[in-house]
């Protein structure tokens, strides 16, 4: 571990930013440049589809893929972002498991705020399932409110009757739409990313006047997780969203749910992004991909791509 890498990381990502709330027109542009100076892995090929009723990229090993298949929700608070802003760490799972990946570019809002994302995603794991794909095969991954979409669509396919997927990968998760977790105050003064304005501005655009006080937007203190999948939670000290993943952690240990909460110390929102510049990074990376390794069945197993 590198004390000067994080330190570097951490002047990086606190560059001056303008004050005060911006359109979404700006924090999309803004979110498109921090994330286009992420590294993307080489060894990948992309193309892009349909998955569901809505575009995705497809991202697989230059070579042959192995029989698993990772379906990828990006970040961006549900306002910014796309498959391509998440590059860096779908890249990565991709070239670390040998599984192809299907990124979903789900609805945004604030044209569709709750329940669009969840309602893509559900869509986008019935069209893999509808393909031919063994549940076993498959993994939910996502980075952020991708993570938090990784849970939420994982309920939501529980209370449609569909089965489980094999596991569940979430990056510093958003969990909890209530914003009542500690480390939202403790943390403030040394998250460089969020402020709890900032993180309002952006939810009141999703919520749409909509209570938070639900399961599929707070899980973290609302779900009943009964019968989940194995979740890996990964998380950093340095953001105000950690307590999400810490209270999600004990409420799938209190279903019954195979967790791993995983915190690496002196690292932001997302570090895993920074693979490749930051030694954390790719050891958080590899662990996820073992995990996902370990979980995901591949014995005899074919896929058929979505048309």
């Amino acid at each position: 571990m590198s004390r000067q890498q994080r330190a570097e990381i951490d002047a990086r990502v606190r560059r001056p930013h303008p004050k005060g709330p911006r359109s979404v027109e700006e924090l999309r542009v803004g979110f498109r440049a921090m994330m286009g100076e992420m590294i993307v892995p080489a060894g990948i090929r992309t193309r892009t589809t349909t998955l569901g009723e809505r575009p995705a990229l497809l991202v697989e090993p230059a070579g042959t893929p192995k029989p698993g298949t990772i379906l990828y929700f990006h970040g961006g608070s549900y306002v910014v972002g796309s498959p391509e802003t998440a590059m860096s760490l779908t890249g990565n799972l991709v070239t670390k498991t040998g599984f192809r990946a299907f990124s979903l570019d789900y609805r945004l809002a604030p044209r569709h705020p709750f329940p669009a994302a969840i309602e893509d995603g559900l869509s986008a794991y019935r069209a893999l399932l509808d393909s031919g794909e063994d549940p076993s095969t498959i993994a939910f991954a996502g980075d952020s409110a991708g993570g938090g979409l990784t849970v939420t669509t994982c309920l939501a396919a529980r209370d449609a009757g569909l089965p489980m997927p094999a596991a569940i990968v979430a990056f510093s998760p958003g969990l909890d739409a209530t914003r009542t977790g500690e480390s939202m105050d403790t943390k403030a003064d040394i998250d460089p990313f969020f402020t709890r304005e900032g993180l309002e501005h952006t939810g009141s655009m999703y919520l749409a006047g909509q209570d938070p006080h639900q399961p599929l937007l707070s899980p973290a203190t609302l779900a009943d997780l009964t019968g989940f999948p194995p979740i890996l939670l990964q998380a950093g000290t340095n953001e105000m969203l950690l307590d999400d993943s810490t209270r999600m952690a004990t409420r799938a240990r209190e279903a019954g749910v195979d967790v791993i909460l995983d915190v690496t110390a002196d690292v932001p929102h997302v570090f895993q992004a920074f693979a490749g510049v930051l030694d954390e990074a790719d050891e958080a990376l590899e662990r996820a991909a073992l995990f996902l390794r370990q979980r995901i069945r591949t014995r005899g197993t074919a896929h058929t791509s979505p048309r």
